[in-house]
């Protein structure tokens, strides 16, 4: 059965395939979206950045929680052609999923204060209805790292951040605990290994799922990419105001001195943003990960 015959749906970045009752293909594309708007100029090679961050990411993970990728190999699934895409696009950019009911939250991680938790605190003093001390700055690291999860909401609409007990109320007492706890130390893990490559993890989201046989909690879509975090230089970090970042926020940055009004299509990126947000993605990748993303492009292997 060609791939082109079981399309499922195309999220913001990410198009999904089902291979069979038990495994989706998920196909990560160059696509950029910022507000919840998908912008109109890709990022060349953006999607193999997340894609390879996440195979990484769900490799260095596995013992904190388990996770839905079974493979990476294009040539594994048969004919590409259905796709759009010959094979040699699909390298890099694919990964083999096992099939999982979708938790209906994004569970976020907040280690330092920024973006909308910034603008939360100055308002009211608290993240997310989290009451922090006063006089925190603009970067400042929180004393704990803070899970503050949102709805998941269609695209184009934007999420809504929730308290703990919402999700509680929605999933279980049980199953929110084990959610906030496995985001919590994936978190710490994460931010201990790209603090090792030079980059503070400030925040993160995380999605979960369940396997649909044994129930257990699996950790899904991607992980601890430029799209789903923020990442900081180390060396440059200096709380008090905005950091130099390895992320989407060169993007967001650009697009809020634009008089645009956040809804479709949004405007065309210029070419030096367009080189700006891709050097830094790949820098994202390379440092973290330890490996050359040229490599990574002509032979599809996380190494050096």
């Amino acid at each position: 059965m060609s791939p082109a015959s079981t399309f499922e749906r195309a999220g913001k970045v990410r198009d999904l395939y089902r291979l069979d009752e038990n495994r989706l293909l998920l196909v990560a594309s160059d696509r950029i979206s910022a507000f919840d708007v998908v912008l109109p100029t890709p990022i060349p090679d953006k999607g193999r950045v997340l894609t390879g961050l996440s195979r990484f990411w769900f490799r260095e993970t596995a013992a904190i929680v388990a996770n839905h990728l079974l493979g990476t190999d294009p040539g594994s699934i048969g004919t590409t052609g259905g796709l759009g895409l010959d094979a040699g696009d699909l390298r890099g950019r694919v990964m083999i999923c096992r099939r999982a009911s979708v938790l209906p939250f994004e569970c976020i991680v907040r280690g330092y204060l920024a973006g909308s938790g910034w603008k939360d605190y100055l308002a009211s003093g608290r993240v997310c209805g989290i009451e922090l001390p006063a006089g925190l700055r603009e970067s400042d690291r929180l004393p704990e790292p803070l899970f503050t999860p949102s709805t998941k909401a269609e695209q184009g609409v934007h999420d809504q951040n929730v308290s703990f007990d919402v999700v509680v109320a929605e999933i279980g007492d049980e199953l929110a605990e084990r959610v906030r706890t496995a985001a919590r130390e994936l978190y710490r893990y994460g931010s201990t290994v790209a603090e090792r490559a030079g980059i503070l993890l400030a925040d993160t989201k995380f999605e979960f799922g369940l396997d649909r046989d044994s129930g257990d909690l699996l950790l899904i879509d991607e992980v601890l990419t430029p799209d789903s975090s923020r990442f900081w230089d180390a060396a440059s970090y200096a709380p008090g105001g905005p950091q130099a970042s390895y992320d989407k926020q060169y993007v967001r940055d650009w697009l809020e001195r634009r008089a645009w009004d956040r809804t479709a299509p949004g405007p065309e990126l210029p070419l030096e943003v367009v080189a700006g947000t891709r050097e830094r993605y790949v820098t994202a990748f390379e440092r973290i990960t330890g490996a050359r993303f040229q490599r990574y492009l002509r032979e599809d292997v996380i190494a050096p």
